[in-house]
């Protein structure tokens, strides 16, 4: 690995070397396709880039002609992200593994993917330290071969990314702008839970302690709290792989925690990511030492009155909207919540997504 985290010898991303489509965990609609991207320290780093196939649905049976008394058809509006392409990034400790966000999208009219980035999920190979990198940037090789292999042919892109997932999108359109054509956040880690004066103390102690010790690992706070939200074998709704997504979430190391204050402090400082913004938070926070119901129906994990102070330094077109009842993702949340970002996110597109 070199010293930004990254791997070395990669190969062109895209090309016929990497791996074929596949079925995919998810089931019969849904394809993986991994994409190398060399060889680090610690053997083989790939990404895993996973496509929602649906089967063609049925044509509607239609009347051969309209009754006299009836009048003639209103023409019907193109679904709202029609002719587009979405790639979802995941969250820290997470992978892709809700469906129900692909049949959206594909009922919106776009293509969906979404990538497991290099150790997690699907891309996390065996003796490998989950989700370890030194710098955010590392990431761009994932994203560049997701890309690749999307093969969109000038369709407008839209990135979605969750929590950390937005975090890294956000520092990538702010680098590669005129590349994406909208970005929706679910949830984005824009700022450290301690906010910039809490940021601004502790980084110089983290940083010391990834020159000294990058990979040792740091005390875990993480009580399950959010886990027992989200898991059908708890109080939640959600099947998924509890080795690629812990329950108390993976060891956190210095090097990496060193990465994410880099990139808040980007934040901080404002960038531009030159799309439109569409950023969903939950209405409020819950934050203490014991489980409370309250823990079903608000964001266990970051504090999102400060994400959505600091979402508005993304870019000069950002729209926030504040869910009642949403979890940390507003997507594994509990309906009304969750019908709610969808109707959110489709009254967005309306007014900001590309038409392909």
């Amino acid at each position: 690995m070199d010293g930004d985290g990254t791997a070395t010898a990669e190969p062109t991303p895209g090309t016929a070397e990497a791996a074929r489509w596949e079925p995919d965990i998810l089931g019969p609609d849904f394809e993986q396709l991994t994409l190398p991207l060399g060889e680090d320290d610690e053997g083989e780093v790939v990404a895993t880039l996973v496509r929602y196939v649906p089967e063609p649905r049925m044509a509607r049976r239609e009347r051969r002609w309209p009754w006299p008394w009836e009048p003639a058809p209103e023409p019907e509006a193109p679904p709202a992200a029609s002719g587009a392409d979405v790639l979802y990034v995941h969250g820290w400790s997470d992978y892709f593994f809700n469906p129900e966000i692909a049949r959206f999208w594909a009922d919106a009219g776009a293509r969906f993917f979404a990538l497991d980035l290099r150790k997690y999920g699907r891309s996390l190979r065996e003796g490998q330290t989950p989700a370890y990198v030194t710098d955010l940037a590392a990431y761009d090789a994932d994203l560049e071969a997701a890309l690749a292999a999307m093969d969109s042919g000038g369709r407008p892109l839209i990135l979605m990314g969750h929590s950390t997932g937005g975090l890294i999108l956000s520092l990538w359109a702010a680098r590669n702008t005129g590349r994406a054509a909208a970005l929706v956040l679910n949830s984005p880690w824009l700022e450290f839970q301690l906010r910039g004066i809490g940021r601004q103390a502790i980084s110089p102690v983290i940083e010391f302690g990834a020159r000294v010790n990058p990979t040792r690992p740091l005390p875990n706070i993480d009580r399950g709290f959010y886990a027992r939200s989200i898991a059908r074998e708890f109080d939640g709704e959600w099947e998924y792989d509890h080795r690629l997504r812990p329950d108390r979430g993976f060891p956190i190391h210095p090097a990496w925690l060193t990465a994410i204050l880099a990139g808040h402090a980007a934040i901080d400082a404002g960038i531009d990511v030159g799309v439109p913004v569409l950023t969903l938070l939950s209405a409020r926070s819950t934050f203490q030492p014991r489980w409370d119901d309250a823990m079903l129906t608000t964001d266990t994990v970051l504090v999102v009155d400060d994400i959505a102070r600091h979402a508005i330094d993304l870019g000069t077109e950002v729209t926030i909207v504040r869910i009642d009842g949403a979890l940390h993702d507003v997507f594994l949340s509990r309906e009304p919540a969750r019908t709610a970002a969808y109707v959110a996110i489709t009254r967005w597109l309306r007014g900001y997504a590309p038409q392909g």
